[in-house]
């Protein structure tokens, strides 16, 4: 059932899932400039990296790849997610003087809410129900996975993958050429989002596609395939300047997830009892919890067995290729454990990027939310003649699933604010900075404040955080240990590294007081600001 989706209806769903992410969020949006989760190295990295693009689109987008982290090292935005549809979205607001830590807290909250309106909008335009369109959303959008990775915004943002199942059904039902762009757009932009969502959504589409496989092996198969390819070769054209940079990445850093970090990392039969909400993880689930959640909940499952049983996941092609979606999910979750896995990580370059196989998961959850909505919307259906029935179904089937993935009040620390001493090398053009101490590899996301740090100025630096420890980092770390002494002065000179800044208080607590004392009286070193715990050397560039 097709039924076109009024703007009144979607304006007002819209509002619904504002509200629902905010108060699954609770109470990040009572104090979005304020509140944050500084605590946790990948959220700080991922404000960093939303803010690079913002940044980096006005001043040089040719070069966005090559972020201030890790300096020398080219290509270092590629060592981790570029977050470049995020970075878009909040480059509004950054370019109008929203701090780093409200845009990333604004993207948390449009991350939830789009993702559930958009699977609204599509399960109405599927069902004509629009409780049952909402249930879907909400499945999609809150759920053990997603509520347990606030600290990563590249799993919140989930809001093309359900039109892109759409535009895949319609391409597959009327072949034409506008078809083909709007899947393709739309895989880009998920893609853009992540590159786990990248792989994702790619192996997702394809059972999808193969579900369908009569149709485009029928008597319309080559208009089918043929415009099947214009989607997936404009795709490519489209996605290939992001995926050059982490390619050569992976050939000059040998930047690769290897078979056996795909096998640690991969699920288990107790992440799918793994529950984050407060109601199941306190009364049963915190036994099997292992870090992934993906519980889909009583209500989902209920629902989406419904559908199965009813047999609409298999006549109905829409609900079909949802199916497709969630067992590819699962087969695809247990890593190497699933005959043929090992086959696809040599065969296809883009599975070799995945450590956490567990996350393919995450499909599953996305199918029985489609599933669940075509389930409801089916009882509903057959409950026409008692439309009091049908209500209370409905309610009870929007509380269920409201109460079971509730886990606010969420937890949150006071932001980590950079100090104003930074803004002096903002002024300084060819500066390249260190910030001391620099941590150890083993404790690398302790440098992931000084990254905030370089949003105020935006010059290169020697420091960095991201989910790729490049070979040069242990060098700099291994060659600066013995700061201040003359080799490690002549070291940052080799680098052409100007300015140094030391946290009195940190440095002190790693290498002692007496080390710190040395700092001002070392030859090459010159004092140039002071404020509070931190002062900033220049480094002389000539020996003398």
């Amino acid at each position: 059932m097709h039924r076109r989706v009024r703007l009144k209806g979607a304006l007002a769903t819209l509002a619904l899932f504002v509200a629902l992410a905010v108060g699954h969020t609770w109470p990040l949006a009572s104090a979005p400039g304020t509140l944050s989760r500084h605590d946790n190295g990948d959220a700080v990295l991922n404000e960093w990296a939303v803010a690079w693009v913002a940044h980096q689109l006005r001043a040089d987008p040719l070069n966005l790849f090559n972020a201030n982290i890790f300096y020398p090292e080219p290509n270092t935005l590629a060592f981790s997610e570029h977050l470049f549809v995020q970075g878009v979205m909040g480059a509004p607001l950054r370019w109008a003087g929203a701090s780093t830590l409200l845009v990333h807290n604004i993207l948390i909250l449009a991350g939830f809410a789009l993702t559930g309106w958009s699977m609204c909008l599509v399960m109405r335009y599927y069902t004509g129900d629009w409780s049952a369109a909402i249930v879907g959303g909400m499945l999609l959008a809150f759920n053990a996975h997603t509520l347990g990775r606030l600290a990563h915004l590249q799993a919140l943002h989930v809001e093309f993958l359900p039109p892109a199942v759409l535009a895949l059904d319609r391409l597959l039902r009327v072949p034409a050429l506008w078809s083909a762009v709007r899947l393709s757009m739309l895989f880009v932009l998920q893609s853009l989002t992540s590159n786990y969502l990248l792989v994702f959504t790619a192996f997702g589409m394809a059972a999808a596609a193969l579900v369908r496989a009569p149709e485009w092996l029928g008597r319309e198969r080559r208009r089918v395939l043929g415009f099947l390819c214009v989607a997936a070769s404009l795709a490519i054209v489209l996605l290939l300047p992001f995926l050059l940079p982490y390619r050569e990445a992976q050939r000059m850093q040998g930047l690769t997830r290897s078979l056996a970090e795909a096998s640690t990392y991969a699920a288990t039969w107790r992440d799918y009892l793994s529950a984050t909400g407060r109601l199941h993880f306190d009364w049963w689930s915190f036994r099997f919890w292992q870090g992934t959640g993906l519980f889909p909940g009583v209500a989902a499952l209920v629902l989406a067995a419904a559908t199965l049983r009813r047999g609409l996941a298999w006549r109905d092609r829409s609900a079909r290729m949802w199916l497709a979606i969630g067992v590819t999910g699962v087969l695809l979750s247990f890593g190497t454990s699933v005959p043929g896995y090992g086959w696809l990580y040599q065969a296809m370059p883009l599975l070799q990027g995945i450590r956490a196989s567990v996350r393919f998961g995450f499909l599953m959850l996305a199918a029985v939310a489609a599933l669940a909505a075509f389930g409801l919307a089916d009882l509903r259906a057959r409950l026409a003649t008692q439309p009091r029935m049908a209500a209370l179904l409905a309610a009870a089937a929007l509380a269920l699933v409201t109460v079971e993935a509730a886990r606010a009040p969420m937890g949150y620390v006071t932001a980590h604010r950079s100090p104003a001493l930074f803004r002096f090398l903002a002024d300084e053009p060819d500066a390249v900075v260190v910030e001391l101490p620099l941590y150890a590899p083993s404790v690398i996301h302790r440098n992931a404040h000084y990254m905030l740090h370089s949003t105020v100025h935006w010059r290169p630096m020697l420091n960095g955080y991201s989910g790729f420890r490049p070979a040069s980092y242990f060098r700099h770390y291994d060659e600066l240990k013995a700061f201040p002494n003359d080799s490690a002065i002549a070291y940052l000179r080799a680098l052409r590294v100007t300015h140094v800044v030391v946290h009195a208080n940190l440095f002190a607590e790693v290498h002692g007081e007496q080390t710190l004392e040395r700092i001002d009286e070392t030859p090459g070193l010159r004092t140039m600001l002071r404020a509070g715990n931190m002062s900033v050397y220049s480094v002389d560039q000539d020996e003398r």
